[in-house]
């Protein structure tokens, strides 16, 4: 049987990217939670869907016993790729 790991009672916050979703709408992704997107028509409805989808993911980590993890903050860098190989 699998162990318990310890749930820490309490608020949680991550970070969550949001891009533009063609033709409309908000794609919404958690880099500390693999696997977690969601999308919606509106940046308010984007926001609402990914508190929902990171309760969600929370609940099932603990129901599986398995570690909250901590937040990873991410922000964006350019990477300029100079090849002539690649051709547009």
């Amino acid at each position: 049987m699998k162990k318990q790991a310890p749930i820490r009672v309490g608020d949680y916050s991550f970070t969550v990217i949001v891009e533009p979703n063609e033709p409309d709408g908000y794609l919404v992704t958690c880099p500390a939670l693999p696997g977690l997107i969601t999308q919606g028509d509106s940046l308010d409805e984007a926001f609402a869907m990914a508190k929902d989808a990171i309760e969600g993911y929370l609940i099932s980590l603990i129901k599986h016993g398995d570690p909250i993890p901590e937040d990873k903050m991410a922000f964006p860098v350019r990477v300029r790729i100079e090849n002539e190989q690649i051709a547009a």
